[in-house]
């Protein structure tokens, strides 16, 4: 992985600044907002994402999820009884159609400053995967990019915007294809023990996240890899889910709280029950 990492090239000439209207409406009373907001600071208090002197990397994608997520920590951090800091940072993987600058605008009107790290892992996937899916390469290339800003910067913390539906999707994916029961957890330390990821919209159903982009309309930046290919697992589980929730309405909820209540004598683990 760190040979591929390597052949990143870091020395691409940056897009040339234009003048933009702002057009989004940010509205932090809007009560859609609210609602998001103390789904975050309750997520936070349950499993102690945000603390005193924390330092965040809040790593932004130029999606609605990320965007949102750093509006409401701002608003948190303009509030809260604790003090820390928050930076955001975007990985420009040079794909065709990533035009930086409005979106640059947006964040800097929250106070926050924006870094922008410059790689061409776009080149690199295509290139590797002629065949399946883009998104385990491309996923492990941007993790191990942010992990060593992170690190480097010292930042404390990562924040991702990963939301309720992608806890269930992935629990799903991992039930059905891989053989194991596990989700994407609120707080977790990496591997190399480096670095720690906190998913503040834990709580947070994507809906809710959809119809709060529209409301403020902010600048979204497409991505020519994510999503483009059919078939993939990850679309399937969503359709599931979606026609799940046709006959039960509130199964986003109540699958999430049955991540939370584990009962490992009923399952079938050795490691978790002697069954002698």
């Amino acid at each position: 992985m760190q040979e591929i990492i390597n052949q990143v090239d870091q020395s691409l000439s940056k897009s040339a600044t234009v003048e933009i209207k702002p057009s989004w409406k940010i509205n932090l009373n809007h009560p859609l907002a609210i609602k998001i907001r103390k789904e975050i600071t309750r997520a936070s208090h349950d499993f102690n994402l945000i603390e005193e002197g924390d330092r965040i990397q809040v790593c932004v994608s130029g999606g609605k999820d990320s965007s949102i997520l750093l509006a409401l920590l701002c608003e948190i951090q303009r509030i809260a009884p604790m003090n820390f800091e928050l930076e955001a940072v975007i990985l420009d993987q040079k794909q065709p159609g990533f035009e930086v600058d409005e979106f640059k605008m947006f964040i800097e009107s929250l106070g926050v400053k924006l870094t922008i790290l410059e790689r061409d892992t776009y080149s690199i996937v295509k290139e590797k995967i002629t065949s399946g899916t883009y998104c385990s390469l491309c996923s492990r290339l941007r993790r191990a990019i942010l992990y060593d800003h992170a690190f480097a910067q010292n930042f404390n913390k990562m924040a991702l915007g990963h939301h309720r539906d992608d806890l269930i999707e992935t629990t799903l994916l991992n039930l059905f294809y891989s053989g194991n029961l596990a989700s994407m957890p609120p707080r977790l330390r990496s591997d190399d023990g480096r670095n720690i990821v906190i998913r503040p919209l834990a709580y947070v159903a994507e809906k809710d996240l959809i119809e709060l982009s529209q409301i403020w309309n902010i600048p979204i930046l497409p991505c020519n890899l994510c999503g483009s290919q059919e078939g993939l697992k990850r679309k399937k589980m969503k359709r599931l889910i979606h026609q799940l929730e046709a006959d039960i309405p509130n199964l986003g909820s109540t699958f999430l709280t049955a991540l939370a209540n584990v009962k490992p004598s009923q399952l079938l683990d050795p490691k978790l029950k002697e069954f002698t």
